[in-house]
């Protein structure tokens, strides 16, 4: 028996020795994707499926991101929304409510999907359990965070010939969020303004 249990055991530390090694990988290889980039610009289509397939939303937008920690995603109308944060603080902007959501960027900020792809690479692996799978030109990652508190269950992140091409976010329900990135440029210079907010005039301010 004791035989028996030191040949378990063993078999048991291969196998966690083996899943760390195949995270530090897919940590590595998403690092290097994303930290390819110190900034990008795109075009996004977004469409948000319930859990039995049905759409309840489909809208595009315009992204720009600068490392670290600069975003800008702005939805176009009829659900006009702006997400800008410039490294310390993130804005929330609803036109049609007129109203302005301003929370500072902390760690559980640093795991949604818009400020992960602008964030620091480093702490990647620290935020999520990583892994993928690679096929020709397609890697896709799929990321599950390890709080709680969490605002998805997983994501799945796609590159096609080393661009960002889409991802996948499921929450705990079971609802999808599709986003497709198009026209991705790289390394291209982005103005440092587009990462600042001007709260509008007449505007309600909510601080988080």
């Amino acid at each position: 028996m004791r035989v028996i249990r030191l040949l378990m055991l063993a078999a048991l530390s291969f196998t966690l020795l083996n899943a760390q090694a195949d995270e530090e990988v897919a940590s590595k290889r998403l690092s290097e994707l994303l930290g390819q980039a110190q900034t990008i610009s795109a075009r996004f289509s977004q469409l948000t499926l319930d859990a039995s397939g049905t759409q309840l939303q489909e809208t595009a937008g315009q992204l720009a991101l600068k490392r670290p920690g600069m975003f800008r995603w702005h939805t176009d109308q009829p659900m006009e929304q702006l997400l800008v944060s410039n490294g310390e603080k993130v804005w929330l902007y609803d036109p049609d409510l007129e109203q302005v959501t301003i929370q500072t960027l902390d760690q559980r900020l640093t795991h949604t999907p818009a400020l992960l792809l602008s964030g620091d690479v480093s702490q990647i692996r620290e935020n999520f359990e990583i892994d993928y799978k690679e096929g020709g030109s397609v890697v896709d990652f799929i990321l599950k965070p390890k709080a709680k508190d969490s605002l998805f269950d997983s994501l799945r992140l796609s590159f096609r010939n080393r661009v960002l091409n889409d991802m996948q976010l499921i929450d705990s329900i079971g609802q999808r969020t599709n986003i497709l990135f198009l026209n991705v440029k790289m390394n291209e210079p982005v103005d440092d303004g587009q990462f600042t907010f001007d709260i509008p005039e007449g505007a309600d301010v909510i601080q988080e």
